[in-house]
């Protein structure tokens, strides 16, 4: 059985409620405006210069475009957390800067700011919540659900859950399929996000492959969407599943323990902590979105509850990806061998 909540430091007894818990990590949601310039020019400003660069380097050879582009991904993936940060309100002190960086990140990075916002605030209300998934986290069955399921069902999700398919077609997807599309039932302004955004991007790329030429367009953007995309599908996959993650049902659910408990550490190399803006510290980010990306690392070091959280390695990382569905009885993440000796007995009494 899992621990409960630890307390926080210089505490008699644990904070019980979000409020308690905002109070707990204040002095680390304060946004810096110099911060966020230092971030900005991490992360925006030599993503546009390796940009450019690389379409010069097509006139010298590929191959120095493809070199140029594992930095260039880098740095997007950090504006990537800089439109992450800006989505929560984190960034900057003012809404209204939040908001005007966030939609220019956010078209830099090929996503609506408000309707991610939207969808991203309720990921964070609902992770770990067994009765409210399918919010912006990776699809999860349960052992139960899926030995139910009909075998299209069935090869849909096995297909889905296959490391080839997520880390290959997955960044297209979510990068740039996905935030096309808004559902029928969203409120006008998630839509009017949806499509300004389709517009407006529309425009950018058209403008770019006429400069550039559409083939010299593709051959400098591509490579960046599969590097960065990549990578940060397979963070947002780590963070949430691995072996003895949080998930609870009903009146059962806390959200500070599915913070602490279903939000792991991936302990990065520095240089990975870096390009990745310290979004490996998501027990940090889940217990408080408002602390901005460049504090998370002082609240890990100084908050002594964040010192009994699970941590990962990026083997281990890695290792996680053979976990597909949340069983119930052992209350954790199992492997299809886990689940093939149910399957052989299901279809041994089906026979």
């Amino acid at each position: 059985m899992r621990t409960s909540t630890p307390p926080a430091p210089d505490a008699g007894a644990p904070p019980r409620t979000n409020a308690e818990w905002r109070s707990v990590l204040a002095p680390y949601s304060r946004a810096s405006v110099p911060h966020a310039a230092l971030d900005v020019l991490t992360s925006i400003v030599p993503y546009v210069a390796l940009f450019v660069a690389m379409y010069l380097s097509l006139e010298v050879s590929y191959l120095l475009t493809l070199a140029l582009a594992i930095p260039a991904s880098g740095f997007l993936l950090r504006t990537y957390i800089v439109f992450h940060d800006t989505t929560h309100g984190s960034f900057l002190p003012w809404r209204w800067a939040n908001h005007l960086l966030g939609v220019v990140a956010g078209l830099i990075v090929y996503t609506p700011y408000t309707s991610w916002r939207s969808d991203h605030a309720y990921h964070h209300a609902t992770a770990g919540d067994l009765d409210r998934r399918g919010g912006g986290d990776v699809e999860t069955m349960t052992v139960d659900e899926y030995l139910a399921a009909g075998r299209g069902r069935r090869a849909v999700y096995r297909l889905f859950r296959n490391p080839l398919v997520m880390f290959t077609l997955g960044p297209v997807v979510a990068l740039v399929i996905q935030p096309r599309f808004v559902g029928r039932d969203k409120p006008a302004r998630i839509k009017r996000s949806v499509h300004a955004t389709n517009v407006t991007l529309a425009l950018l790329i058209a403008g770019l492959c006429v400069l550039m030429g559409p083939v010299s367009f593709l051959l400098v953007q591509l490579p960046m969407v599969f590097l960065a995309g990549g990578a940060g599908v397979f963070l947002f996959y780590v963070q949430h599943q691995f072996e003895d993650v949080y998930w609870e049902s009903g009146d059962r659910w806390s959200y500070a323990d599915a913070a602490l408990q279903g939000s792991s550490y991936l302990k990065l190399p520095k240089l990975l902590q870096y390009f990745s803006g310290n979004i490996g510290l998501h027990h940090v980010h889940h217990l408080n979105a408002r602390i901005p990306n460049y504090r998370l690392q002082q609240a890990h070091d100084e908050v002594d509850v964040f010192h009994d959280v699970p941590v990962l390695t990026v083997w281990q990382g890695v290792r996680a990806t053979r976990l597909k569905l949340w069983c119930r009885e052992r209350q954790r993440l199992v492997t299809w061998a886990e689940v093939r000796p149910l399957l052989r007995a299901q279809a041994d009494g089906a026979a």
